[in-house]
């Protein structure tokens, strides 16, 4: 598991600078592009969120920081309706242990069946919970590693969301 908070950022002031370290090779770049299947078997592309920010959540039924923090994530999904849109990678190889999990947080967004190739589209995802910011127009703001970050993600996704109203 990763223990401290990796938040890059790719240009000043797109987001609040609450910790800078060794930029991520996709911030400030055009997120990978995807297509995955939903715990319903339904194709699930970035591409149809497009205008609106996305939240997408690196996430094992195993993990305890991730647990932690999907309760928050279905909170801002609701709170920030129509602007907003979470999208949960489950990296679990047990589907069954995955569906129990989320059935328990009464998780609101998609939840997507994810493999080592997409987390290799993003990097390499070696810890978890991993989260990526992207605005917009698809390009990757930031990124969290590790859990206990829930009002650094929400500080920035409102930041970024008040921008894009202007």
């Amino acid at each position: 598991m990763l223990c401290g908070l990796v938040l890059t950022l790719a240009m000043a002031g797109s987001m609040p600078a609450h910790a800078q370290d060794k930029p991520h090779r996709l911030i400030g770049k055009q997120a990978p592009a995807f297509a995955l299947k939903d715990f319903q078997h339904k194709t699930v592309r970035l591409a149809q969120y497009r205008g609106k920010v996305v939240l997408l959540n690196f996430w094992a039924s195993w993990c305890a920081p991730c647990q932690e923090e999907m309760p928050a994530f279905a909170r801002w999904q609701s709170e920030f309706h129509g602007r907003l849109q979470v999208l949960g990678v489950n990296m679990d190889d047990d589907l069954s242990k995955a569906k129990a999990a989320a059935g328990k947080l009464k998780v609101n967004y998609p939840l997507l069946v994810g493999s080592a190739h997409i987390g290799g589209m993003y990097g390499g995802i070696y810890g978890l919970p991993v989260s990526f910011v992207i605005d917009a127009r698809g390009i990757v703001r930031a990124e969290y590693q590790g859990g206990n970050h829930v009002k650094e993600l929400h500080a920035g996704i409102a930041h970024l969301l008040a921008h894009a109203r202007q």
